[in-house]
């Protein structure tokens, strides 16, 4: 997500410029998107889903920043996990994770993970992990698992806590850090598996102008974020249709397109792999990949 960029420690501030119900008062229920532009199709298909299952009207908004995340001014969110991590590890914690989609692919064995694949361009000289050393890496922001938690995480695991890259680049988007590998802007970049296969899918030329050298993960997958405000009853019928939408004929062709097989529960418990990350880096100090 393109937007301000949050520090390790800051506490996000609540009640901010974006305070107040950002929809129409007739609307039943809000859904947000905080995630890359290419999944924007999937999760308004879903957002009316939850609409038409519930007999309810909804509203899908397209985020720029998490202050209406923890301003609570949602109903349901599509969330990055880290935020959600880092939001709850602050004692911020206005919505609950209910459902994460599984992706089709033999690699996501048939439970809602994904990965961070790290890509260079076809015609580069690295073929391994190793030879990124002093190279430029771009990432599309510090919230972001994939683009940058799971690469913080690895280096850590080899070590290497301190000026691994020549350069880093935020770059706002996974689908601009893939532009700037195939324009030779970068070395390299972490991109989420799920946003990678939807680009080569739409873009087949990608597939001869980039090489994923490395498969960082597996994490837990982003969450479906209902908020504690709705009802326990509300909640679980929300959760129902989620669980249930692959058979609904009217979106069963979107999840498709998506790359989503289904929809699987999770909870709070479901993201222990990525606390146990944040633990990790914590612990050393290695906040910040410079």
């Amino acid at each position: 997500m393109e937007g301000r960029s949050i520090s390790w420690t800051q506490t996000v501030p609540t009640g901010g410029p974006h305070a107040g119900r950002r929809a129409r008062p007739d609307v039943d229920l809000v859904f947000a998107t905080f995630l890359a532009p290419d999944l924007m199709p999937i999760y308004q298909a879903i957002t009316d889903a939850v609409g038409r299952g519930l007999g309810l009207t909804t509203e899908l908004i397209v985020e720029e920043d998490y202050e209406s995340c923890l301003d609570d001014l949602h109903d349901v969110c599509f969330v990055c996990s880290l935020p959600y991590v880092m939001f709850e590890r602050e004692g911020i914690s206005p919505a609950e994770p209910i459902a994460a989609p599984v992706l089709f692919g033999e690699r996501y064995q048939g439970l809602p993970i994904y990965f961070s694949d790290v890509i260079v361009h076809s015609d580069s000289p690295f073929r391994s992990f190793a030879d990124l050393r002093h190279g430029s890496w771009a990432y599309n922001e510090p919230w972001s698992q994939s683009g940058y938690g799971l690469m913080r995480h690895h280096l850590l695991s080899l070590g290497e806590t301190s000026g691994f890259f020549g350069r880093v680049v935020q770059s706002g988007f996974h689908e601009k850090s893939i532009r700037m590998v195939t324009h030779g802007e970068v070395d390299s970049a972490s991109i989420d598996s799920h946003v990678l296969e939807i680009e080569m899918r739409n873009d087949p030329m990608l597939r001869g102008q980039l090489r994923v050298i490395e498969m960082l993960g597996p994490s837990t997958i982003q969450p479906v974020a209902v908020s504690k405000r709705l009802s326990p009853e509300l909640r679980s019928s929300i959760l129902d249709v989620l669980l249930d939408m692959h058979h609904d004929p009217m979106t069963q062709p979107a999840l498709e397109q998506g790359l989503i097989d289904h929809f699987a529960p999770v909870d709070a418990g479901s993201y222990d792999d990525i606390r146990a990350m944040v633990d990790a880096a914590e612990a050393a100090g290695f906040i910040e990949i410079s």
